[in-house]
């Protein structure tokens, strides 16, 4: 009895909030796209060439767990505490436009970075900026867009920070050909980062809009802790961080194909491969979702299916660099991976917004990125210590089985259908 007062409470919270009804700006999604794009340029120009560039000034895979390890930790207690001040302030473009600032200022100091240290340094600015901008944007992009079109929105949002991220590989490759990258090695592409960086922080600054949040009464109770989010948004929270223990950093795939005969100049391309299949399925996937959950009316129970075929290919491409293939196969592994990106990231985003009322978006996204950046924390260091002391074999093998766990969980969970009011 008790549950089912619960669930008619849920569903008329969250059909009684006039301001999911009509998008409040329809043109963020746009700027929100086009920012994304040159902002994942820059940022995958970097990312690819970052694990043989620590091995080049003499650090390793222990040293990149650390590094990567500690910088996510921040960027997590960050979005819990951006995401529950995003539900208590009016203006959210600051914090927005803020993150994309310092990240796009902090990636060319890359290149002139001498030790272990100073690229901390820098991924310690990037994942912090990235905790700050992240919910609020995601908010208000949920706010600019109808519910109906909610995975349509966030699934074309990750297809342009993808497209972008097939632009960032071959960037960094032509860099790399020419006799200034000869020269400068992998610093001549982090210095070039700063231009599609810098094209990120103008759009969005210019060209994003927002109408002021008026902030609920549970906003205006106090800098808390969300409470009172349904059951069915702790259930996904649950199952997720079960499968973000095995999710350690992407950098120790591309240590492990290197592993397995990839050379280091060459990891560019697994990027590339990889965020193709990521840009191509994701806008698919999200739309996709949105007509699943709304004419099935299945509820969040299309959606949570999406994101368990995604988990299921993740753990096939992780047992298959678990168990050692040839690096053409590499290739054809980082292809499957991107199809997971593209089941997963978007439409978790669109489950999260249609399982919580409009009021508490902010802290329901940022607890739900703590909680996971934290599993993920813990995951790459014990990934980083498995992988020194046992091989690479183990952890792989392990992050396989988790995955297959969470897949289950999201399969074998009963759910509300959404109303047809929301």
């Amino acid at each position: 009895m008790k549950n089912h007062a619960r669930a008619r409470y849920h569903r008329k919270t969250m059909t009684d909030a006039p301001a999911l009804e009509k998008p409040a700006q329809p043109r963020n999604l746009p700027v929100f796209g086009a920012t994304s794009f040159f902002n994942d340029t820059a940022s995958e120009m970097t990312y690819w060439i970052l694990p043989a560039f620590l091995v080049s000034i003499g650090a390793g895979p222990a040293a990149l767990g650390i590094i990567e390890g500690i910088a996510e930790s921040v960027a997590s207690f960050t979005k819990l505490f951006s995401g529950i001040w995003t539900d208590r302030i009016r203006h959210r473009k600051p914090l927005v436009v803020g993150g994309y600032l310092v990240a796009n200022v902090a990636k060319p100091l890359l290149g002139w970075a001498t030790s272990a240290w100073h690229v901390f340094g820098v991924r310690f600015a990037d994942r912090l900026s990235k905790g700050v901008r992240g919910v609020p944007r995601d908010v208000m992009l949920a706010d600019s867009v109808p519910r109906e079109k909610m995975g349509s929105a966030f699934g074309l949002l990750q297809a342009m920070d993808s497209a972008g991220a097939i632009l960032g590989p071959l960037a960094a490759l032509l860099i790399m050909a020419t006799a200034y990258g000869h020269h400068f090695g992998p610093r001549a592409v982090f210095w070039a980062a700063a231009i599609p960086g810098a094209l990120a922080v103008i759009i969005v600054a210019a060209g994003l809009r927002e109408r002021p949040h008026q902030p609920g009464a549970a906003a205006r109770r106090g800098f808390s802790l969300p409470r009172g989010l349904p059951a069915d948004y702790y259930y996904v929270l649950a199952a997720v961080a079960l499968f973000s223990l095995g999710n350690s950093s992407d950098m120790f795939l591309v240590m492990r194909a290197q592993s397995l005969g990839v050379p280091a100049w060459h990891t560019p391309l697994i990027g590339l491969v990889f965020n193709i299949t990521y840009t191509l399925f994701s806008w698919p996937a999200g739309r996709w979702s949105d007509r699943a959950a709304h004419a099935n009316d299945g509820g969040l129970r299309w959606r949570r299916g999406t994101v368990a075929a995604g988990l299921l290919i993740f753990a096939a491409t992780y047992a298959a660099f678990a168990y050692g293939m040839t690096p053409k196969l590499v290739y054809a592994a980082m292809a499957l991976y991107g199809l997971y990106y593209a089941f997963t990231a978007p439409v978790l985003k669109a489950v999260i917004a249609d399982a919580v009322p409009g009021e508490q978006r902010g802290g329901a996204f940022g607890l739900f990125d703590f909680v996971t950046s934290v599993a993920i924390l813990l995951s790459s260091a014990l990934t980083g210590l498995l992988w020194k002391n046992f091989g690479p074999a183990l952890p792989f093998a392990l992050s396989a089985g988790l995955a297959v766990a969470a897949a289950v969980m999201l399969l074998a969970a009963g759910t509300r259908k959404l109303s047809t009011e929301d």
